[in-house]
């Protein structure tokens, strides 16, 4: 079908952009946009944070538009879709975190916190503009679904085309953790199996990315790289040409984490290897133990276990790999992501 004859011809998105761009590129831009520009659709990007031109331009541009708001939203721009929401068409609310859990959740950095507890309390009025939101796992959902009578799931699309499998044939292995200072407690956590294993295999190397911020339960750990947390377009580029045979994504049981994704089972995928993960929601929902990972309660010496188990099965590690890319493919396609948001293209005002 041509894009002139597609039912989405014509029809706009917006995204209001409140600097929440990783967000906006996994579950939106960079998945789903360029399949429904194929078919029609006209979708831009609005940087709510730098325009200063008048009201009038902004309703101008906006207008008979549907608007997808990620995470947050300033109140100056709250302010102007309440007065003026019979202008636009769908207003579609994305969140991918659990914002006013961190109160609730000891060990994250304090700015942190303040920046997402101060997010929180301007949820419920994104949330009453919102004609649906859309969460990332069933967690959310269901919370949110206490809050607003249309709350839809999408799990995260892999962005990563074509990936290629680490080496796994010879003995210079990469364990790897990539993970924000929000997580800073739970790789800590692992300390205690690291060093020892870390001894005990002169050849593998250890990447944790959290440069200084990596806890100091991991000092006088042999072959330990710390590179510096990366802005989004530099980590996507690092992300495609690093390999790593390991991937750790340890989640232990706090309010925060139980509006996690799966998206580290991405992460891991796209840097060709295959993960450790906590024996728990959300990776339960995506992760066959033993299949394309492996799954390990919060005991370290669980984590040990499976970390000797996959170095000592080269074979076996490099087959769990492969199926874990060809679940990645078949689940976090982004033609799903882009079917997901035709549907959403429609409003009956």
């Amino acid at each position: 079908m041509s894009a002139e004859a597609s039912p989405l011809a014509g029809v706009r998105w917006v995204v209001l952009s409140d600097a929440a761009r990783p967000t906006e590129d996994i579950y939106f831009l960079e998945s789903a946009a360029p399949v429904l520009r194929q078919q029609g659709a006209i979708v831009e990007r609005f940087d709510t944070r730098r325009y200063h031109l008048p009201t009038r331009w902004a309703l101008r541009r906006l207008a008979g538009a549907n608007l997808l708001i990620v995470r947050s939203l300033g109140e100056r721009w709250v302010r102007l879709l309440e007065r003026h929401r019979e202008r636009f068409g769908r207003i579609v609310y994305l969140i991918d975190d659990d914002l006013g859990a961190v109160t609730r959740t000891n060990g994250l950095p304090a700015a942190y916190v303040a920046r997402l507890s101060g997010l929180a309390m301007r949820q419920p009025a994104l949330l009453a503009l919102a004609d649906e939101v859309v969460a990332c796992c069933e967690a959310l959902v269901e919370r949110l679904g206490r809050e607003h009578a249309n709350v839809s799931l999408l799990t995260p699309p892999i962005l990563a085309s074509a990936t290629e499998l680490a080496d796994f044939t010879q003995p210079d292995w990469t364990i790897g953790y990539h993970g924000t200072r929000a997580h800073r407690d739970d790789i800590a956590h692992l300390a205690t199996a690291l060093a020892p294993l870390m001894a005990s295999h002169p050849q593998v190397r250890l990447e944790i990315m959290m440069g200084r911020h990596v806890p100091e339960s991991f000092s006088g750990i042999a072959r330990l790289e710390t590179p510096e947390a990366m802005p989004w377009k530099a980590f996507q580029q690092y992300q495609a040409t690093r390999r790593i045979q390991i991937g750790l994504a340890p989640l232990l049981e706090t309010p925060f984490n139980c509006g996690k994704s799966w998206i580290k089972f991405l992460d891991i995928t796209a840097m060709g290897g295959v993960g450790i993960y906590s024996r728990r929601a959300p990776y339960t929902e995506v992760v066959e133990h033993g299949v394309d990972g492996l799954l390990v309660g919060d005991d370290p010496s669980e984590w040990r276990t499976a970390l000797e188990q996959l170095l000592a099965n080269p074979a076996a590690t490099q087959t769990m790999a492969e199926r874990a890319r060809q679940k990645a493919s078949c689940l976090a396609g982004k033609e799903r992501c882009a079917v997901f948001w035709s549907g959403m293209s429609y409003y009956e005002g």
